[in-house]
């Protein structure tokens, strides 16, 4: 028997599932290594700005089936919409059994105040110029995919896994300058409308801070990516922390052996049945 780790909350975002870069394999273990009662999903989980039907491996579709069981099995589910995902907003309200698509979401949390949100709304870049940001996001796939051929080789020689796209953006100051505005101006808005804590992604960069001005306080959480950091948030006990995949393996990992054998067409006949399973429930 396998122990999971029970918590109230877990946050992931920035997934990019349909990408070269996205690490499926090692979310599906971390799904299946948790028992949370609502899972929020903050955006850019799945990837149709860059979506092919050319890629879209078997360990991509497991990612997607594992969240539909998790809400057959009596999680809530929030999907909150982000830039890469844009095109669910039209979409947004909708209820399919435990699973909600939202653009927004706040949750009280021991006499707490949440705000949940992806942050695409703050980037000035994506408002003003989004076919550069796709352009940007070709461009960050490829790097990623390079970063993946350096990482297999590093690893063959026993040496540590290096990031690119991490190092560069540490080093160019503008893209340091944009991380720590996006950050202000968010924890700003926070205080304003009173918020206790505000919970994004986007940028790819986890974090967990006080962030205070003259009107007070509040704490900034980002989720982080399943790209490069693979990090998700975890809620429980009144407090949260930030879980590190490659730092935090505090349980049993595994992937579901159920799942191991599934062909793509098996895979998505079962995410169909639920998907009918649910309307029914309705």
């Amino acid at each position: 028997m396998k122990i999971k780790r029970k918590i109230e909350i877990a946050v992931i975002s920035d997934v990019h599932l349909g990408t070269y870069g996205c690490h499926a394999k090692h979310l599906l273990t971390y799904l299946n290594s948790i028992e949370p009662k609502r899972l929020i999903l903050n955006g850019d989980i799945i990837d149709v700005w860059q979506f092919s039907k050319r890629y879209f491996p078997k360990s991509h579709l497991k990612v997607i089936k594992k969240i539909m069981d998790m809400a057959s099995d009596g999680v809530e589910i929030f999907y909150i919409t982000g830039n890469h995902d844009e095109m669910l907003r039209k979409f947004s309200g909708t209820n399919i059994g435990n699973i909600s698509i939202v653009d927004k979401l706040v949750l009280d949390l021991d006499g707490k105040k949440g705000w949940f949100f992806h942050g695409d709304v703050f980037d000035v870049s994506i408002q003003q110029a989004k076919w550069l940001a796709k352009l940007g996001g070709y461009g960050y796939d490829l790097l990623i995919l390079l970063n993946r051929l350096v990482n297999w080789y590093l690893e063959k020689r026993g040496k540590e896994r290096y990031s690119l796209s991490k190092r560069i953006k540490n080093s160019v100051k503008k893209a340091v300058k944009f991380i720590n505005d996006y950050e202000t101006v968010i924890s700003d808005l926070a205080i304003e409308n009173g918020y206790d804590y505000v919970v994004c992604g986007h940028i790819h960069q986890p974090k967990m801070e006080y962030k205070e001005n003259r009107h007070g306080k509040t704490m900034y959480l980002n989720s982080g990516d399943w790209v490069e950091n693979f990090t998700a948030l975890e809620y429980q006990f009144k407090r949260w922390k930030i879980y590190n995949y490659s730092k935090d393996k505090l349980a049993p990992f595994y992937v579901d052996e159920a799942m191991e054998d599934l062909e793509v067409k098996d895979l998505i006949a079962a995410i169909t049945i639920v998907e009918k399973h649910e309307k029914k429930g309705d």
